[in-house]
């Protein structure tokens, strides 16, 4: 399954994919409707979802402090996932990253911006601040 994937199923609780299941060389539980990252995420029918409200609610129950307004990493950690770099690098892959992946600063306000638009995209209702 695709980080975007990933993502967008921790958002949209509806999130299916119309990507064949495909097996990889890691142990990962099986999910239904999941993908590989080299096929395009297609969203099955979802309802609009309040992406601040979610995430806002998810941060108040968090014992962390994250900024996920502004973070990538802590807009990963907020949705269980792995936030390392390595992750993220597979992230810019995944989303056509061009720069420079050892400018992680850049990459990481990049990804961000990304995702919102992702969320954005596929029904998220996210603040016109935190996307193109």
């Amino acid at each position: 399954m695709s980080i975007l994937s990933k993502i967008l199923g921790k958002i949209f609780p509806s999130f299916k994919t119309t990507e064949p299941a495909t097996a990889t060389a890691e142990a990962v539980p099986a999910v239904p409707d999941s993908a590989s990252a080299a096929v395009p995420v297609t969203p099955a029918a979802m309802t609009t979802v309040d992406v601040e409200a979610l995430l806002d609610g998810m941060a108040r129950q968090n014992t962390q402090p994250l900024n996920w307004k502004s973070s990538i990493v802590d807009l990963m950690k907020l949705l269980g996932l792995d936030s390392s770099l390595t992750e993220r690098k597979s992230l810019a892959t995944e989303l056509g990253y061009q720069q420079d992946m050892a400018d992680s600063a850049a990459m990481n306000v990049w990804l961000h911006r990304q995702v919102m638009n992702k969320l954005a995209a596929n029904g998220g209702k996210v603040p016109a601040d935190l996307r193109d």
